[in-house]
């Protein structure tokens, strides 16, 4: 069984997390610029065995689409082209931000840490990536 991959794209910084291998755990693995992710996963393909890429799909409160997704579909377009055997799936990523934050401040992380907004991102990867899991697990087992 290979990974999930979780992707939080932003047009400043990516935040990527994965599963472990059993698709347990999600673990923030790291933030690479926009220009870089498809480098960045091309390299961690190669070393490990990826089922499944999740991309944040950003919403508005009335669950359409926000406008962010107008600079995220190249980036769908140009993953899909890169790794046809992949599946790609869109994840609601509204809040994962505020919940990063949020996680941040009640583990009593010093501000400067919290301003760190490369490991903001990464943690919002992680927080798609759980978000899935348990949603999947949920519907799985309940079938």
């Amino acid at each position: 069984m290979g990974r999930i991959l979780a992707i939080d794209y932003g047009r400043k910084r990516v935040g990527v997390a994965v599963t472990d291998p059993e698709r347990i755990i999600a673990n923030g693995l790291r933030t690479v610029g926009p220009h870089e992710i498809l480098e960045f996963l091309q390299q961690y393909v190669a070393m490990e065995k990826v089922d499944l890429f999740v991309v944040g799909h950003p919403k508005q409160m009335n669950n359409e689409d926000s406008e962010c997704m107008g600079y995220i579909r190249p980036f769908l377009t140009a993953l899909r082209r890169r790794f046809p055997d992949i599946p790609v799936e869109l994840y609601d990523e509204r809040f994962t931000s505020v919940l990063a934050h949020r996680a941040l401040l009640e583990g009593g992380a010093k501000r400067k840490v919290r301003q760190d907004k490369s490991l903001i991102d990464t943690m919002s990867a992680t927080i798609i990536l759980s978000s899935y899991l348990s949603s999947h697990q949920y519907s799985v087992n309940h079938l």
